[in-house]
């Protein structure tokens, strides 16, 4: 894919990732496995309950090549980073390339939203955009998936006889036809090269 020229003269594509239930245990395997000379932003909505603390991200952030942290309003997107949207806030992608977190209406019975993530990052970055959606046990995330390849973007999802949960990979690929259907081992290894 070609590279984005954003405004400070860094170049990067963005991956963003969408999971729910058996998402803990997929992540924990996948983010690991980015090397520290990756060069793309990476954007994580994990469905979670409201009341949970930043134990999984600091838990990341202690096994992964990257820095990993949960987002702050206006945080400005840098690659090498692994955004996680907070519990119980939607994350947004602006256009200037930052990153908002509001609390509005859950969709698909989900704040944070896959669909929102994946809808708003596919209008920023359009083609340099991946999106990938993992296990898990309701819609959310098939919709913005479709976005993201209507406006250009690659497309994957974890197969459904290879996660946890298979509702959610499973109404995806009910919904279109993704670039990719893959297991989260042949993910991981596509991870090691940073795509």
């Amino acid at each position: 894919m070609k590279q984005l020229l954003d405004k400070s003269g860094e170049r990067f594509e963005a991956i963003a990732i969408g999971t729910s239930a058996g998402g803990i245990e997929a992540l924990s395997i996948l983010l690991p496995s980015i090397p520290a000379n990756c060069k793309k932003v990476f954007f994580v909505v994990q469905h979670i309950s409201p009341e949970s603390d930043s134990s999984f991200i600091r838990m990341m952030h202690d096994r992964c090549n990257l820095i990993v942290r949960e987002t702050c309003n206006t945080d400005r997107i840098k690659p090498g980073v692994i955004y996680f949207a907070p519990p119980d806030y939607h994350l947004l992608v602006e256009k200037d390339y930052t990153l908002s977190i509001i609390m509005d209406e859950k969709v698909n019975y989900s704040r944070p939203s896959i669909d929102i993530l994946f809808e708003t990052a596919a209008e920023v970055f359009t083609k340099r955009l991946t999106g990938i959606l993992l296990t898990g046990v309701n819609r959310d995330g098939s919709a913005g998936l479709k976005r993201i390849a209507e406006l250009g973007g690659q497309t994957i999802v974890q197969s459904p006889h290879d996660a946890e949960f298979n509702e959610m990979p499973a109404s995806a690929l009910k919904l279109f036809k993704p670039d990719h259907i893959m297991t989260l081992k042949e993910i991981s290894d596509s991870f090691h090269k940073c795509l």
